[in-house]
């Protein structure tokens, strides 16, 4: 039994360590949408990641304009192994794929098959630093961008980010950045700290969360779309028009949309189905106002 027990241990010893994916795409694409997983590099003082994305293609060959998907964060920290990127048959990305777009989605640090350790904490709630935790998560889609804009089949100028939710967050943070390639930024239900210890409409310090939005404002130079739904469970219409305030009183420049209710929770607006008939004439507005160059 000892014999068997140590032939396993040196076998294991000896068995070469298990081969990590190469940036870049895996497999070939597939379906109508030429759907294709992606892994996306990200380095950080030297030390390297790689993000799990999502790419979907529109029909035709000739280099099409990109739209970027920041997905946001579940309450409870048990679901964010499970999360995965947004399909290419839903309707948030079939609204933008019918429109010409390539659309690419990726997990961030500490989601999904991404993995890792969560990166987007704000601390503890009573001294919440919301802006660190929105800068983190811009790095994640910076390094998306930057990889999408390299795609043989994307335009690599006039690149639009979309965040849903903490992916919201992130997208205002992601403007207080130098963001040369994108022009058009839409923050759909963004903000952290929302679901406090999983409760519905229970936040934890919406007031720092402003104070850091008028943070984040004062290094932004692209303006916004912001969208936020009237039966929002995560940032109630008092919250939203806060974050609104604090931000344009710190120069930052965003078009507000407060809307009615939404099915039975306003949050989940931008990927509910028939979402895209409430936002998309919103969304279809203020994309021409942004250059796509």
């Amino acid at each position: 039994m000892l014999r068997t027990l140590s032939m396993v241990i040196l076998a294991l010893i000896a068995a070469p360590a298990l081969a990590q994916p190469a940036p870049g795409p895996v497999g070939g694409p597939e379906g109508p949408w030429r759907m294709q997983m992606h892994w996306v590099p990200l380095d950080i003082s030297g030390t390297h990641y790689l993000l799990q994305a999502r790419v979907c293609r529109p029909a035709g060959e000739v280099p099409a304009r990109v739209v970027v998907i920041a997905h946001g964060s579940p309450p409870s920290a048990s679901a964010r192994p499970g999360m995965t990127p947004v399909a290419c048959d839903s309707e948030a990305a079939r609204w933008f794929l019918d429109r010409g777009f390539v659309v690419i989605a990726a997990m961030r640090r500490g989601y999904g098959a991404t993995g890792g350790y969560w990166v987007e904490t704000y601390g503890k709630c009573p001294d919440a630093d919301y802006a660190r935790a929105g800068l983190e998560s811009a790095r994640d889609i910076a390094a998306t961008v930057d990889y999408a804009a390299a795609l043989p089949f994307a335009r690599p100028q006039g690149i639009v980010l979309v965040g849903q939710s903490a992916g919201g967050w992130g997208a205002i943070a992601y403007n207080a950045t130098p963001h040369p390639r994108v022009t058009a930024i839409v923050n759909m239900a963004g903000g952290r700290g929302g679901h406090q210890n999983d409760v519905p409409n229970s936040n934890c310090r919406p007031d720092l969360l402003a104070a850091a939005a008028g943070q984040l404002a004062r290094g932004a130079t692209t303006p916004m779309l912001w969208v936020y739904a009237e039966n929002d469970s995560f940032f109630d219409p008092k919250i939203a028009a806060a974050l609104y305030a604090t931000y344009s009183q710190n120069g930052g420049k965003a078009e507000f949309e407060r809307l009615g209710p939404f099915s039975n929770d306003g949050h989940r607006l931008f990927f509910g189905p028939g979402g895209s008939q409430i936002w998309g004439p919103l969304m279809a507005r203020y994309l021409p106002s942004r250059p796509a160059q």
